[in-house]
């Protein structure tokens, strides 16, 4: 099964260096030696084993956009199942960029209306001041630069774990019954006596589904809840980062990433393979649950959701 994941944006507005470190696995200190994409890259990225992005980069210059929305308008907007639009914070909502915003949204609207669309206000590391201002004008402005067309905007950088939340929700939409899981790893969670299951997909480590309601607007994820634990909102994100970041220093030394066992003092974690293309962290606050029971747990599991992997990719 593939998907068109369309990436547009103008020229300079980071487009290759999230795409470099979502799905190369390159640290943000490396994405500086990138050049300007020329005209338009296409990679096709295995995802959950079957589900394949066809993530088409375009180039932002203006030649190349100017193409994309004549000549090559068709080719470049038929079959798209997600279109990304990068809008540098710094760089203000209007003229040329917004023009080219608008003709993108048309294309859509004639060769795939029912394309979801979302809107990354990018390099949030460069505001000066609070950046939570700066997003809720910035999205505010993109919001009515929409008008009638259903959006969804993320402030990211490729410096944090903004960057892994937007991209999580954005290939949530592209999973059939991706609910189907959640439900499955609540019941896991229960079986395991664990505060939450996260399940992670293998090579990207972008959230795929988890056991408990977030405050996450995914589709087919709950609304906020009581969290007696108080657990970091951004713990998802966070986790994705950090595991990434690990994976690449491990294959500077030649070493290979397997699984990883926490103890601390509040919390037990595990992460360890769940199937061929997914890992899967299990949070326990019970001190009285050994880290073995919950792998074996893992491993019990491990045929179930592998068959429920493959009729969420196939549905």
């Amino acid at each position: 099964m593939k998907k068109k994941v369309l990436l547009m944006g103008a020229s300079g507005s980071g487009k290759t260096s999230m795409r470099s470190l979502i799905f190369s696995n390159n640290p943000a200190t490396l994405t500086a030696r990138l050049g300007a994409t020329i005209d338009v890259e296409q990679n096709h990225v295995r995802f959950l084993g079957d589900l394949i992005l066809n993530l088409w980069d375009c180039g932002g210059q203006d030649a190349f956009m100017d193409s994309y929305l004549a000549s090559q308008r068709g080719t470049i907007f038929q079959h798209v199942g997600v279109m990304i639009y990068v809008f540098d914070v710094e760089s203000r909502t209007t003229g040329k960029d917004l023009a080219y915003y608008h003709d993108c949204l048309e294309g859509l609207k004639q060769f795939s209306p029912d394309a979801a669309v979302f809107l990354l206000v990018h390099k949030m590391d460069l505001v000066r001041g609070p950046k939570n201002v700066t997003f809720e004008r910035k999205k505010k402005e993109l919001e009515e630069a929409s008008s009638e067309a259903a959006v969804t905007v993320f402030g990211t950088s490729i410096y944090d774990e903004s960057l892994y939340r937007a991209w999580s929700n954005i290939v949530h939409t592209l999973i059939p019954n991706a609910s189907v899981l959640s439900k499955h790893l609540a019941t896991f969670a229960t079986a395991c006596s664990a505060t939450e299951v996260i399940l992670f997909e293998r090579t990207t480590f972008l959230v795929i589904a988890t056991s408990t309601p977030t405050r996450l607007p995914n589709p087919g994820l709950e609304e906020e809840h009581d969290d007696p634990h108080q657990l970091d909102p951004t713990r998802y994100e966070r986790t994705s980062e950090l595991v990434k970041a690990f994976k690449y220093t491990c294959s500077r030394v030649r070493g290979e990433f397997h699984s990883l066992e926490m103890e601390l003092h509040d919390f037990t974690a595990v992460l360890d393979e769940m199937t061929r293309n997914t890992y899967v962290m299990i949070i326990v606050h019970d001190p009285t649950i050994e880290t073995a029971a919950l792998k074996l747990n893992i491993r019990l599991a491990r045929r179930k959701f592998e068959e429920l992997q493959g009729d969420s990719i196939r549905d």
